[in-house]
C-alpha cells in the first residue's frame, strides 16, 4: 500500500504540473511582453495548442486518485469537463464554419467558440485545483499511515 501511495503522489505532482502549464503559460507570456514594452498580449489559444499536455496530465491525475482511493469525484468530474469543453469548442468551430474559413473571425460564431474556450480554460484551472487538493489529501493520508 505504501508503494501505491508513493506512486500516487508522484503521479499527482506530475499531473498537476502538466495541467497547470497550459493554464498559466499564457499569463507568463502576456506579462513578459508587457514588461518588454510590447504591451499585454494574452494568447487565448495557447491552452488549446497545449491540450495534449493537459490531457496527459489529467489522465495522470485520474490514475493517481484511483490508486489512492481518494478525491475521485472532484478529479474525474473536472477532467470530464475539460474533455467536454475542449471537444465541444472544436466541434462548434467546425460546425459554425470558423475552422474551414467559411465564416470570418469576429462574428457571433467567434464569440460562441471563444466562450467555450474560456470554459475549457476554467475547467483546466479547476482540474489543476483538483490536483493540488489531491496532493494535500495524499499528504494527509501518508501522515496518518505513518502514525
Amino acid at each position: 500500500m505504501k508503494g501505491n501511495l508513493l506512486l500516487a503522489k508522484i503521479l499527482t505532482i506530475l499531473g498537476s504540473v502538466l495541467v497547470l502549464v497550459p493554464v498559466l503559460l499564457p499569463f507568463y507570456f502576456g506579462f513578459e511582453s508587457l514588461f518588454t514594452g510590447r504591451g499585454f498580449s494574452l494568447d487565448y489559444m495557447l491552452p488549446v495548442f497545449l491540450s495534449l499536455v493537459a490531457l496527459v496530465g489529467g489522465l495522470l491525475l485520474v490514475w493517481a486518485c484511483v490508486l489512492a482511493k481518494t478525491g475521485r469525484k472532484f478529479v474525474i468530474w473536472s477532467f470530464a469537463a475539460v474533455v467536454f469543453f475542449l471537444a465541444f469548442s472544436q466541434l462548434m468551430s467546425v460546425w459554425l464554419g470558423l475552422a474551414s474559413g467559411r465564416v470570418a473571425e469576429g462574428g457571433w460564431q467567434m464569440n460562441v467558440v471563444a466562450a467555450l474556450l474560456v470554459f475549457y480554460w476554467a475547467a483546466l484551472a479547476l482540474l489543476g485545483a483538483a490536483g493540488i487538493r489531491l496532493w494535500f489529501l495524499l499528504r494527509n493520508k501518508g501522515s496518518h499511515q505513518a502514525a
